[in-house]
């Protein structure tokens, strides 16, 4: 019953971000726990014969991990130059008010009053993203990271950059569309968009959550089903050690 709780919880969180842009759903792994045998199977039985089958009994179940899916999501057109989206394998580089390192499939950035591309939360986009200067009305970014800005003051050119791992589904979830760097991982892989197997950038556009709502409606219902089975299982083996109990009377 704790496990298909738990279970409920991953998938209420996926639903709850079903909107999230660059969100990745979570799926949820279990393993049964320990059984009591109480005849192992290929005891001998007397007579050179073995015994064909064992007699054990299982212990439940127990959640072992929830990993990310990092499947590409939907892309929805926004029009706007700095929404950004990947169509592929790659994230874009953040730096935190400490100083370290996230990353995020998040690309709806933004230009601060300095000019420098950031997220929505003000953490400033790394990967080779230069500042904008004041005056451009123009952003063009192609598949392959070339930027290129015009405007009043004339225009500016740059190439930015992403990064990749190895088992990105080993990555630690942050919160605020952020992932960190986790020994399961790997470390970082920086390289341009479009070559070596990185993603491709396509400007206007961002990449909605990967959550499928009729699939986990349907995993919502799996769940709470096998939550209220198992409440039965207990009820009914309480009943019998009642009817056990009640023997004597």
């Amino acid at each position: 019953m704790q496990s298909q709780q738990l279970n409920l919880d991953v998938i209420s969180n996926n639903l709850a971000n079903v909107n999230t842009a660059g969100f990745k759903k979570s799926k949820i792994e279990f393993q049964d726990l320990l059984y009591q045998t109480y005849r192992p199977a290929g005891a001998d039985q007397g007579g050179g014969n073995l015994l064909p089958t064992g007699l054990q009994v299982g212990h439940g179940s127990r959640v072992v991990a929830t990993s990310k899916v990092f499947t590409t999501g939907e892309f929805t057109s926004t029009g706007q130059q700095l929404d950004v989206a990947i169509q592929g394998d790659g994230f874009f580089e953040v730096q935190l008010a400490d100083g370290t390192r996230a990353y995020t499939r998040d690309g709806a950035l933004k230009r601060g009053s300095d000019g420098r591309v950031m997220t929505s939360d003000g953490l400033v986009v790394q990967g080779g993203f230069q500042p904008i200067p004041a005056g451009t009305t123009d952003i063009s970014i192609s598949p392959n990271g070339d930027v290129e800005t015009r405007g009043s003051n004339g225009s500016q050119t740059f190439k930015v950059t992403m990064v990749r791992f190895g088992n990105p589904a080993g990555l630690d979830s942050v919160g605020r569309n952020l992932y960190k760097e986790t020994p399961a991982s790997g470390t970082p892989e920086i390289g341009n968009a479009g070559e070596n197997g990185f993603g491709t950038m396509q400007q206007g556009y961002l990449e909605m959550s990967n959550v499928k709502v009729v699939e986990e409606m349907v995993n919502l219902i799996v769940a709470q089903r096998a939550y209220e089975v198992n409440a039965k299982s207990v009820q009914a083996a309480d009943e019998m050690m009642q009817l056990s109990n009640n023997l004597r009377r």
